[in-house]
């Protein structure tokens, strides 16, 4: 079996999608899920950057028995680039009979959130003839990249971990899994004090003011 990781954040680097599939892929080729892991020769990373697909892509993908998209919610729906990818891959991939899984993530708390993108990828499925495996929407997306490193099954990102965990033993299985819908494992308002706090630096590091992030386009 051959699986293509494509992160369709169109971040270049520093992405939480990118983060998500690096865990997964450690996941892929350490944990053993009842079985043996993949080796890394197994596994291809897929950068979907742009509105169109690049030729190596392509060939990566042509070649994947299983494609795992991760990428960030925009406007409850997949980025427009990563759409346009997709139009572009269906016509490569009608009826390959691949298996397709899906990882969301959003800068809201709940990951619930995520719900719609995950159905906008199982419907792509059903238009290019591929099965579609379920997913994983994850909130606190935001918080990913700063969330401190902690034993498996603690802090924070357990329940992300967790979902990771669960669809690991699907890939490995080449099962479906229900849609899994996880929110970091720290209270909601302390989750919303960690990103107005982000704001508020970001927006001085870029030469801005607090009292800009109440401005309103007239």
């Amino acid at each position: 079996m051959r699986i293509a990781l494509i992160n369709g954040s169109p971040k270049v680097s520093g992405s939480a999608s990118g983060i998500l599939l690096n865990d997964l892929r450690t996941k892929l080729t350490k944990e053993k899920c009842g079985e043996t892991g993949f080796s890394e020769a197994e596994i291809a990373e897929v950068n979907l950057h742009t509105p169109s697909v690049p030729e190596k892509a392509l060939k990566e993908l042509k070649d994947a028995d299983v494609l795992v998209f991760a990428c960030p919610l925009y406007v409850d729906g997949l980025p427009a680039h990563l759409l346009s990818c997709l139009i572009q891959l269906e016509a490569s991939f009608y009826n390959r009979k691949k298996q397709v899984y899906g990882i969301v993530n959003c800068g809201f708390y709940e990951g619930i959130q995520a719900e719609t993108a995950l159905e906008i990828f199982g419907n792509w499925c059903v238009s290019a003839g591929l099965n579609w495996g379920g997913g994983i929407g994850a909130g606190g997306g935001g918080a990913l990249a700063v969330l401190p490193d902690m034993p498996s099954g603690k802090g924070p990102k357990a329940p992300i971990e967790k979902a990771l965990s669960a669809l690991t033993e699907a890939i490995v299985r080449e099962n479906a899994l229900e849609n899994i819908y996880v929110s970091p494992a720290m209270p909601r308002i302390l989750y919303k004090m960690a990103a107005q706090a982000g704001w508020r630096q970001t927006i001085k590091k870029n030469g801005g003011k607090r009292k800009d992030l109440n401005k309103r386009l007239e």
